[in-house]
């Protein structure tokens, strides 16, 4: 399921290889976010131009919006939404402690209202693995509780010990329904509190999971604390096996993960931040919306050779903005996972050249550039 390449002689960043029934995904790799279906402005021939591979969709809005039973009916998630590449299913967990009205944590699942209707539902680790087989996601993953930063040590305790029971339900209810080659990775938790941390990727590890997840970080703590927990748990999970670290975006944050020996990654940034109108460039983040703009007919990003770059202006894309053109949100979409992707490939790259910490450094004198 997953072979590993080349490894970086100077750190402990890695390529690897995931076989998924929808393709080979090289590693390491960044998954844009398509919450209910779509990535917002972009098709799926869109991301097929960018170079896009794989996806992440979510339990929690499919099963809400359309419903997991009408993508089954439709052929699965791939058919319905007409992506060729792998899916990746988070289990919805955050979104019902994030965007529920109400809820209630119970050991045997989560009580919710949701948002968009006020509609009552009751979510279990069983019913959460059913619903991604109907959706037919590539990799799916487990009900976990998480919290947000600061949390008290008891909190964290309780909800480490519900994503422990809910990780053991999750795999014996995937292991009796399992189908084709659909894969089930595992979160571990813990909060920030060290031996928790310690104490919840032994647990998960020892579960025997697909691939291994880092849950609960980049939720608002400073990022000294982030690099800490994280370093605690990928020094246990399994060296054989995928490290994903769940939420994670920031183009800086995502090179100083690799360099840990993290695999995957996924966020809602790239697109949300393009549909500000903030572009991702080889010298930082530029608000395309500021007047400096209106008069400027160079490339958005001179570095960059996407289909946006190499036709329009900063002026131009300024101009859409200014007038609420959709138009404005798709260029930007595609610019901003067109950067990802290329950084991504680019790391690959460095990686099996062994040049991984030149490449860094490289990255970050232009990148952090005014």
């Amino acid at each position: 399921m997953f072979k590993i390449i080349a490894k970086d002689k100077k750190t402990a960043a890695r390529c690897g290889e995931i076989s998924t029934l929808h393709g080979k995904i090289e590693t390491p790799v960044f998954m844009p976010c398509g919450s209910g279906g779509a990535v917002k402005t972009l098709a799926p021939f869109d991301l097929e131009e960018i170079g896009i591979k794989i996806i992440l969709a979510n339990t929690y809005h499919l099963y809400l919006r359309p419903g997991d039973k009408l993508i089954k009916k439709a052929g699965g998630i791939h058919k319905f939404m007409g992506f060729k590449g792998a899916i990746l299913t988070d289990s919805g967990g955050f979104q019902v402690f994030s965007l529920a009205k109400f809820r209630k944590v119970k050991d045997g699942g989560v009580e919710f209202a949701s948002h968009i209707d006020g509609s009552r539902h009751f979510l279990t680790p069983q019913k959460v693995i059913e619903i991604q087989k109907n959706l037919g996601s590539d990799i799916i993953m487990p009900l976990d509780e998480c919290l947000g930063y600061p949390s008290s040590r008891k909190e964290a305790q309780k909800a480490m010990e519900r994503t422990h029971l809910w990780a053991e339900i999750s795999k014996k209810t995937f292991e009796k329904i399992k189908i084709k080659k659909q894969l089930l990775f595992g979160i571990a938790q813990g909060n920030f509190y060290q031996d928790l941390r310690r104490q919840s990727a032994l647990f998960i590890s020892g579960l025997d999971f697909d691939g291994y997840a880092l849950g609960g970080l980049s939720v608002g703590e400073p990022k000294k604390l982030t690099w800490k927990m994280a370093e605690i748990q990928i020094q246990i999970f399994p060296n054989e096996k995928p490290r994903y670290f769940m939420g994670l975006g920031e183009p800086e944050d995502i090179l100083e993960a690799i360099e840990r020996c993290c695999d995957m990654f996924d966020s809602v940034l790239p697109t949300r931040l393009a549909r500000h109108g903030t572009l991702l460039t080889h010298r930082g983040k530029i608000n395309i919306k500021l007047s400096k703009f209106k008069e400027s007919f160079n490339s958005p990003d001179p570095y960059c050779d996407c289909y946006v770059c190499q036709n329009f202006t900063l002026a131009y894309l300024r101009h859409l903005f200014s007038i609420n053109e959709i138009l404005g949100l798709k260029l930007a979409s595609y610019h901003n996972l067109y950067f990802m992707n290329t950084l991504i490939k680019n790391i690959r790259q460095a990686i099996k050249n062994n040049s991984f910490s030149e490449f860094k450094k490289e990255f970050f004198s232009l990148y952090s550039a005014k």
